[in-house]
């Protein structure tokens, strides 16, 4: 995986018409667009794959949370894993073709991703966020020492902004992940254009979109 990548995931609140109607038109700034849509079935998953497809969105940048089965089945880029998910060992064993994250709050946890084949991790919340109100964030400086400790990329997530973006990267992160700050904001696309600036800011000539 590529360095100062945007991962986006839905936030389970959004009809998956509409979730792919955005996504649609912001993919081409998103390496990764993550669904997260822990009450849909199998079924309901894979029309939601198939919907993200009609739209525009390439399979290689899709990525379904949990359920590795619907991954596979869809030919998409990967699964994330998290800590009620299948063993990364075991995921890695049945469906290798999948990329595999694995969403972590620990040193310990990321380390133990790391040894059991996990591709790259989400760690966080780095940030204050308004979505969980009650869990103080861990800040840069736990992501400083995750990202010292692991070989593998570390993808920051919880309340990371345009405004913070460089400081995420400095601190260690390999890229970042964002949910309703670009799914339910009032302009979609200028704000994952705005995060895809900030990720690129220095590294490119100009800040269009990935190809």
């Amino acid at each position: 995986m590529a360095g100062r990548e945007l991962h986006v995931v839905s936030t389970g609140r959004q009809p998956l018409d509409e979730l792919a109607r955005i996504a649609g038109l912001i993919h081409p700034y998103v390496d990764a667009f993550h669904l997260r849509e822990h009450a849909k079935t199998a079924r309901e998953l894979l029309n939601g794959i198939g919907m993200l497809l009609a739209a525009g969105v390439p399979a290689d940048r899709i990525v379904v949370n949990d359920r590795a089965d619907v991954a596979a089945s869809a030919g998409v880029q990967g699964v994330q894993l998290a800590y009620h998910s299948l063993d990364v060992t075991d995921v890695k064993e049945w469906f290798p073709q999948l990329r595999i994250g694995r969403s972590v709050h620990s040193l310990k946890e990321a380390v133990e991703a790391e040894k059991k084949g996990a591709d790259y991790v989400f760690f966080g919340h780095v940030y204050p966020t308004a979505s969980k109100p009650d869990s103080p964030a861990r800040g840069l400086g736990e992501l400083k020492l995750l990202a010292s400790r692991t070989r593998i990329p570390v993808i920051a997530i919880g309340g990371v902004k345009p405004a913070n973006v460089a400081e995420t990267l400095k601190a260690g992160a390999s890229g970042i992940a964002v949910m309703s700050g670009i799914l339910e904001a009032a302009d979609p696309i200028r704000e994952a254009a705005a995060y895809h600036q900030c990720l690129h800011r220095g590294r490119e000539n100009n800040h269009g979109p990935s190809s």
